[in-house]
């Protein structure tokens, strides 16, 4: 995987601006616009065509079957999808986590294939994304990348400064189990839909070209999409980032790399390749 250039970095630090940054640090969250340019997004419309086209072992419907839509995730398809490879390798999207991140490198941990067809009514609930996870630390970035436009109410809605913690128990999206950690373990979620006025929910309409950034304990959920609704995501991990192996199957699932890298180890592995380096 190539090392994004200069032009990258350069239209990094164009978007991302100091506000961002600090936007980032006390929010857990921030919208980036344009940080995609035309052409890759064509190119990362490409891949998600491919890979509706041909899904990996790894992909999983997310909606019941009574749905009159579809919702339909892969995940970890870089090394065997061209397109994005090379998005995830000649972007600015590595050069923004490292600024938002404030690290000095970047890795890639795994990309993330979301399609809700038009009239898709199932939802994904406020849940935080680190506890589902083989990985601690503080310094990471996930990307929400559509290349549809979406309107406000089908994108990702966030709760800002809920990424300060604590960890909060994940459960199975359509069962609502504690498959992960015992149950008890960890706090529940609040309502956050139930109680909306309460807590600081961020969201935004997007244009392809447009990506979300946040940290993986930001709470985030999203509603159903009466349109088409192709999003591919983009998880990046920093300076501090650990293995931590888990005595479960962690989502997406890494078979045999805890027989590779040590509990405590940096992501020092051809899975996560370096993207940016000081």
């Amino acid at each position: 995987m190539n090392t994004p250039g200069s032009d990258a970095a350069a239209h990094a630090r164009a978007i991302v601006t100091p506000e961002l940054v600090r936007a980032y640090a006390e929010d857990g969250v921030v919208c980036l616009r344009g940080i995609l340019r035309p052409p890759e997004v064509a190119q990362l419309e490409r891949g998600i065509a491919a890979n509706l086209a041909a899904p990996s072992p790894r992909a999983k419907v997310a909606s019941r079957p009574d749905d009159p839509g579809q919702f339909i995730e892969d995940f970890c398809n870089w090394q065997a999808n061209a397109d994005y490879a090379a998005v995830i390798g000649a972007s600015a999207l590595a050069h923004a986590a490292a600024l938002l991140m404030q690290s000095a490198s970047v890795r890639l941990y795994h990309d993330h294939m979301l399609t809700k067809s038009a009239g898709t009514q199932q939802t994904t609930p406020w849940h935080q994304d680190q506890p589902y996870y083989n990985v601690e630390g503080r310094q990471n970035a996930s990307f929400w990348v559509p290349v549809d436009a979406v309107p406000r109410e089908a994108t990702l809605e966030f709760v800002a400064g809920s990424h300060r913690g604590p960890w909060l128990m994940p459960r199975s999206f359509m069962s609502n189990e504690a498959k992960w950690f015992p149950e008890g373990s960890l706090a529940d979620l609040p309502d956050v839909e139930g109680q909306r006025a309460a807590f600081d929910i961020r969201g935004w309409a997007m244009e392809p070209g447009d990506a979300v950034c946040f940290h993986m304990l930001t709470l985030h959920a999203s509603r159903g999409s009466a349109t088409r609704r192709r999003v591919w995501s983009l998880r990046l991990l920093g300076d501090d980032m650990r293995h931590a192996p888990r005595h479960w199957v962690t989502s997406p699932a890494f078979p045999g790399l805890a027989d590779e890298l040590a509990a405590g180890a940096p992501l020092d592995h051809p899975l996560f390749p370096l993207l940016v380096t000081a």
